[in-house]
């Protein structure tokens, strides 16, 4: 599979995450800096991503690269999971995608 079909697998399944305080995916929150593929151990491919969260002092954030890894790891192509978590550079609302802005806009949800 081309690393391009892939990634977009993946993009599948970090939507599924949500922020537990507002109704939005991690995803478009805009808090996966990079997702790269390698060689796994088991002749598949490791996945590497790089996130951040939108307060270093995320009291869930534990949950959140746990669910990360969970959803990814459902993926058949997928034998090895590698979660950065970074805050370089900070999050800030302008990371949020055209259509999460609108959202949280439109349901009066301020950040």
């Amino acid at each position: 599979m081309k690393d391009e079909e892939l990634k977009n697998k993946v993009i599948e399944e970090l939507k599924k995450v949500y922020d537990p305080e507002l109704p939005v995916n991690l995803y478009e929150m805009g808090l996966f800096y990079k997702i790269e593929f390698g060689e796994g151990s088991n002749g598949k491919t490791s996945c590497q991503i790089d996130m951040t969260l939108t307060s270093p002092g995320c009291p869930v954030s534990d949950n959140l690269i746990g669910r990360v890894y969970e959803v990814v790891g459902y993926i058949p192509d997928i034998d090895e999971v590698y979660v950065e978590l970074t805050f370089e550079p900070p999050w800030n609302p302008d990371m949020m995608s055209e259509e999460a802005k609108e959202y949280l806009a439109m349901n009066n949800i301020a950040i």
